[in-house]
């Protein structure tokens, strides 16, 4: 079958009734959890993640996808009209969205971020519906000994690209791999780390840890920290950009949408990394570098578009070689495990109603979002106003309750409250949580593809390196190690994340 009759077969999952109203749904929780600071997508999907163990595959994977971009659209809101971005991604936004909200024109802005947003969003979409097959093509001739090299490159990846100390993300890649390594040795039978506890033997359900690590800390986080939000009243004048407007806006927009399309694809990279190249792009590329940080218009069309973008190439990886790129796609992984399908090489072949209804749902809602957002702009204001002491005890009774249903069992429960507290301690003491659940979920994978190669190769190790496509990436990660190690390469890395803390 062709593109276009995979696209009208995806159009005609896409549109069906309750998969548009998941595609809806989900655009509007993004929307809503990109306005509130303090939450964000990845506690959001985990939270949500027992909801959709009862809908159809299709219908619950929209959704979740439907969360995880519609929040870089939300974060723009909030980021232009009161320079207080919802999500990291939105900072860059903010620095020149909330000068021009300053100077009268925060509905040029606004209109802006949305129509960038969509623009990429739907030119990312395409990549993913044109590459993700040829990367399946690949994929089906990769051995287990290449699938073992790439996920040892993206684990090095996601170091290199964490923010803080290399030394700590390496040590959650570790605690990851190990909390991975819990359960019965698919093997031997043999258990591994359960400490004679029985409801070990099927491993830690990584459904009642992403909720305790994302959910249950980001509540202790934010009860230890209130934050005090002030609603400014921003007047909204026209939404309508000038000629002047569009003729810079433009070229910052295709800019924004290819950085963002290759910040996806790279391990631990995600939407904040790639808003951020493309301010820096956009900075050095102008003819007017004076005005950034003053309310220049391609501060706002380049990060946004940059950011919607690598929301959308990050199901790259995840559709076609079942590699997560980021925590969000952990999770994802993690939803399709629950619902009995192996992202991977044979997902198009097995599933293609969910290959291609995720991907044109993606078109469906990016173009929900921009309706959402521009009318709805004062409703997502106002929320900021609602007391946070009002909206924790309810995420909290919607976690209790997710982690017991998931498998009527109070240990999950008692799981996802220690894994609470064990996130607030680490990011307490400055430990980033997203490389721990990349080597929670690539972990298990790592291990069986090793395994595999071992086999195979009659225990010869060099198999790893006698392979071109596992020589190559091994290299790959070695080189990345080395330059983690330079000074200059170390001291630009550190430079480049102040900036982003900033």
């Amino acid at each position: 079958m062709d593109i276009v009759g995979n696209l009208l077969l995806g159009l005609g999952v896409a549109l069906s009734p309750g998969n548009l109203a998941f595609c809806f749904v989900g655009a509007l929780l993004g929307t809503m959890i990109g306005v509130l600071p303090g939450l964000g997508p990845v506690a959001t999907i985990a939270v949500l993640l027992p909801i959709t163990f009862s809908l159809p595959p299709e219908g619950g994977l929209i959704m979740l996808a439907g969360i995880f971009y519609g929040a870089q659209y939300g974060g723009s809101t909030t980021a232009i009209l009161l320079n207080l971005p919802g999500e990291v991604s939105s900072v860059a936004t903010a620095i020149d969205g909330y000068q021009m909200a300053r100077q009268g024109r925060g509905g040029v802005a606004l209109a802006t971020a949305a129509l960038g947003s969509f623009f990429a969003g739907c030119v990312a979409t395409l990549l993913v519906a044109l590459c993700g097959p040829l990367l399946i093509g690949v994929a089906m001739n990769l051995g287990p000994a290449d699938y073992f090299s790439i996920m040892v490159a993206g684990l090095i990846a996601a170091i290199a690209i964490a923010s803080g100390s290399v030394v700590k993300a390496i040590a959650m890649i570790l605690v990851g791999l190990l909390l991975g390594s819990v359960g019965v040795d698919i093997n031997s039978g043999a258990q591994r780390m359960t400490f004679g506890f029985r409801e070990l033997s099927e491993g830690i359900d990584f459904a009642a840890m992403t909720m305790g690590l994302f959910g249950i800390a980001e509540i202790l986080t934010n009860l230890r920290n209130p934050e005090h939000r002030e609603v400014i009243a921003t007047k909204i004048n026209s939404l309508v950009p000038s000629r002047s407007d569009i003729r810079r806006a433009a070229p910052a927009t295709v800019r924004g949408t290819i950085v963002g399309s290759i910040a996806g694809l790279v391990p631990g990279a995600g939407a904040s990394l790639g808003a951020f190249a493309s301010y820096m792009v956009e900075k050095r590329v102008s003819r007017r570098p004076e005005e950034f940080g003053h309310g220049a218009i391609e501060g706002v069309a380049g990060p946004e578009s940059a950011n919607n973008a690598s929301a959308q190439t990050s199901f790259i990886p995840l559709l076609s070689l079942g590699i997560p790129s980021n925590a969000v796609m952990a999770v994802m992984v993690g939803a399709m495990i629950v619902h009995g399908i192996a992202p991977g090489p044979l997902l198009m072949e097995q599933h293609p109603n969910l290959f291609w209804g995720l991907i044109v749902s993606m078109w469906i809602g990016n173009l929900m979002l921009v309706i959402i957002n521009l009318p709805l702009i004062g409703i997502w204001v106002k929320l900021l106003t609602v007391p946070y002491r009002l909206m924790f005890p309810a995420i909290l009774i919607f976690c209790a309750v997710g982690a017991y249903g998931m498998n009527m069992s109070y240990v999950d429960v008692l799981v996802m409250a220690a894994f609470g507290l064990i996130g607030f301690g680490l990011r307490k003491v400055g430990f980033e949580l997203a490389p721990l659940i990349l080597g929670f979920v690539l972990g298990p994978m790592m291990e069986e593809n090793l395994r595999r190669a071992m086999l195979i190769s009659r225990g010869d190790p060099t198999v790893l390196l006698t392979r071109p496509i596992s020589a190559t990436f091994l290299l790959i990660a070695a080189a990345l190690l080395l330059m983690l190690i330079l000074p200059a390469i170390r001291k630009g890395r550190e430079t480049i994340f102040a900036e982003d803390e900033t």
